[in-house]
């Protein structure tokens, strides 16, 4: 894929795109928020048992 091939491509797709309506937003939003919520507390389990199972690590 050449250079400009890479251009054409990325011309059509801002051609193609649009605004998110606030409906739209708020729901990807909402999903973003969701997915780092997760993350989060699944680093926080992780970070608990490894603290309980080596002890405090004084």
């Amino acid at each position: 894929m050449t250079i400009s091939d890479s251009l054409r491509s990325m011309a059509k797709v801002l051609k193609l795109s649009r605004k998110p309506d606030m409906d739209e937003f708020k729901l990807s939003l909402r999903i973003c928020l969701l997915g780092m919520i997760g993350v989060g507390v699944f680093g926080f389990i992780i970070q608990l048992i490894s603290t309980l199972i080596m002890g405090s690590g004084g």
